[in-house]
């Protein structure tokens, strides 16, 4: 339901709206007073004691930005458990929410969880296949879409996936539109609602994550509530955001990573405001000026292009002060530099690095950064420009975060930071990183063996990843374990850490390491478009208008091999890439190549370019 729909049904006295959403509204506030905040659906109940904000929820539309209170939130949400029990839904049944970012997936999530329900998120880009799968697989009951596309996604599986019973949409489609879920109720039910709340302990399953995968069939990561509070409550210090804070949420909420900020989020009180798109977000940074928003590395990394970019069309002194400033940040630390270093600072801070926090809204506090590894280059230059990101490290199976930068517990770049309270690191005999704590899944849905692979004999949760401990206190991913490979000369290759330093070059937009059981290792390039035809034009070569033409022209192709030639020098002689091939299109989620959180999904880009990759060896290795 639009939000001004909403606020016109606030002021109507018909009863077959969501009139009995205020007369019937059960908050209490003795009960909920000093309430102790145990299950992923007491948050909202705590900020209306709390921190009730105007603007829990706020949303663009039709170009104005419009809030839904805590107020309302918690009323909507009761409404939809209502409802759930009135059509029929049980303590354990599974209900699917597919939807971009939105307030109703929040007020949905909820509900679910009030009913008894258990939540089953899915991304909404992902296959016709994997939807059929995962819906038989977790055997939902119901499922609410958000758009009309996704609903005719719905219907073209309907035939093999027979458990669904129903499917409503938070859009106006073709299909029941979400708002009848609350008409199922009335307020007899809001007594077997306050039962199934009271019965439900912090360590019940709360949802099911299925991981994005980059191989295989996606798998249902079992959450109890504990393990997300348990995440949540222990990053609070970590996140400089309070209930007078601004946050901006565009990453898939569906994803266990901005998921669990959504929580942390609820339970300081911050006003969350939803980005319209991806395209959209540097105006809606301007507009609502956050204090706090979450990243991939990906994002950073185009962040980072448009503003060298942006330096690039500079002339004269204003040119030569940009990229003086951008060089001086590539030394910062954060502590031990000079005084005259500082001073310099100073300076590029107030000329230079104040537009970059402009261009930013002007309020940042912390970009927090997750699901992949971040150049340590950019959290230096970002960090010395006075735009911290603080990464972190975490899987959806550890609810997500393990350890996280900040102010509080200190910052290393190039680490994933230290540990939170209550969880335990042990790296392996082989590098592995093992974790155990409050945050460690309850296993994988429907598949007891590879739960029992997931842990070792001691209890502990093997991630799956490489890294080491610096200093004692800070964690450094080296690389995925799976994703290591070995040249037919037995030595080892990490391509994760060897693609984070070339794609440092301005040239380089993606890069994919490969090579396993070859006499060498090789890479796929996708070629920053955009700046190549910039060098091209100050250096007047004629490259041609399309990625295909560029691609195929002898200058890029040397001046790129020239980049990769310079980084190789950082590497030992049997890590060197010998050969590149440039692609013409970027990896994308649409093509196949990335996984929802913009993960390389690597068996799919060779199979894809297994010609191109091919082209790179001695057709005696093939």
């Amino acid at each position: 339901m639009r939000l001004q729909e909403l606020y016109s049904l606030q002021r109507k006295t018909s009863h077959n709206s969501y009139i009995h959403l205020y007369s019937l509204y059960s908050y209490n506030k003795k009960l909920y007073k000093n309430m102790a905040v145990t299950r992923l659906f007491d948050l909202p109940f705590h900020q209306l004691e709390n921190y009730p904000q105007v603007g829990m929820f706020v949303t663009k539309v039709e170009g104005h930005w419009q809030k839904l209170s805590t107020n309302t939130f918690v009323q909507l949400a009761e409404a939809n458990a209502r409802g759930l029990v009135g059509m029929g839904v049980q303590p354990g049944d599974k209900i699917g929410l597919i939807s971009t970012n939105r307030y109703e997936w929040n007020v949905l999530d909820i509900a679910i969880q009030m009913a008894g329900a258990i939540g089953v998120p899915l991304y909404p880009n992902i296959s016709e296949k994997d939807y059929t799968y995962i819906l038989n697989d977790a055997n939902l009951k119901h499922v609410v879409v958000g758009t009309q596309e996704l609903m005719d996604k719905m219907n073209s599986i309907k035939d093999s996936t027979p458990s669904v019973l129903s499917c409503f949409s938070m859009d106006e489609t073709t299909g029941d539109h979400w708002s009848k879920i609350a008409e199922y109720g009335n307020p007899e039910l809001q007594a077997e609602v306050d039962k199934r709340k009271a019965a439900i302990t912090s360590e019940q399953l709360a949802t099911i994550i299925y991981t994005s995968g980059t191989t295989g069939n996606p798998k249902g990561v079992m959450l109890s509530h504990n393990n997300l509070l348990s995440n949540s409550m222990a990053c609070v210090e970590a996140i400089p955001a309070d209930n007078n804070s601004r946050v901006l949420s565009f990453l898939p909420v569906c994803h266990v990573y901005e998921r669990m900020l959504h929580y942390l989020y609820m339970y300081l009180g911050c006003s969350i405001h939803f980005a319209v798109s991806m395209d959209t977000i540097g105006e809606n940074i301007k507009e609502v000026q956050p204090q706090v928003f979450t990243a991939v590395p990906r994002l950073i990394e185009k962040v980072f292009d448009k503003i060298m970019a942006k330096g690039d069309e500079l002339s004269g002194i204003k040119r030569k002060l940009f990229f003086w400033a951008v060089e001086l940040a590539e030394e910062y630390e954060m502590t031990g530099k000079s005084l005259w270093y500082g001073l310099k600072l100073g300076i590029a801070r107030r000329l230079i690095f104040s537009k970059w926090q402009e261009a930013l809204g002007g309020n940042v506090k912390a970009i927090a950064s997750g699901s992949a590894a971040l150049q340590p280059r950019l959290a230096r230059i970002f960090m010395a420009a006075g735009i911290p990101v603080l990464e972190g490290y975490g899987l959806s199976e550890t609810s997500p975060v393990v350890s996280v930068n900040s102010f509080q517990k200190g910052i290393v770049f190039g680490s994933v930071g230290a540990l939170i309270d209550d969880v335990e690191v042990k790296i392996a005999e082989d590098g592995e990183i093992l974790v155990k704590g409050p945050n460690v899944m309850l296993g994988y849905y429907n598949l007891p063996e590879e739960t029992a692979k997931a842990f070792d004999a001691e209890g502990w949760f093997k991630t799956g990843d490489i890294g080491e401990m610096i200093q004692g206190k800070y964690l450094k991913i080296t690389d995925r374990k799976k994703e290591i490979f070995k040249t037919s000369g037995g030595k080892y290759i990490i391509p994760q850490a060897m693609e984070n330093k070339f794609k440092e070059s301005r040239f380089i937009e993606q890069i994919i390491v490969m090579g396993e059981s070859r006499k060498y290792p090789c890479a796929l390039i996708v070629p920053n478009f955009a700046f190549v035809k910039e060098w091209a034009f100050r250096k007047k070569i004629d490259i041609g208008s399309s990625n295909e033409e560029i691609i195929a022209n002898q200058k890029v192709n040397e001046r790129i091999q020239k980049e990769v030639t310079i980084f190789n020098e950082g590497f030992g002689q049997w890590e060197k890439i010998k050969k590149i091939c440039l692609l013409p299109a970027e990896f994308s989620i649409d093509g196949g190549e990335l996984t929802p959180t913009l993960k390389l999904k690597r068996k799919q880009i060779k199979t894809k370019y297994q010609a191109q990759y091919d082209s790179l060896y001695d057709p005696s290795e093939l």
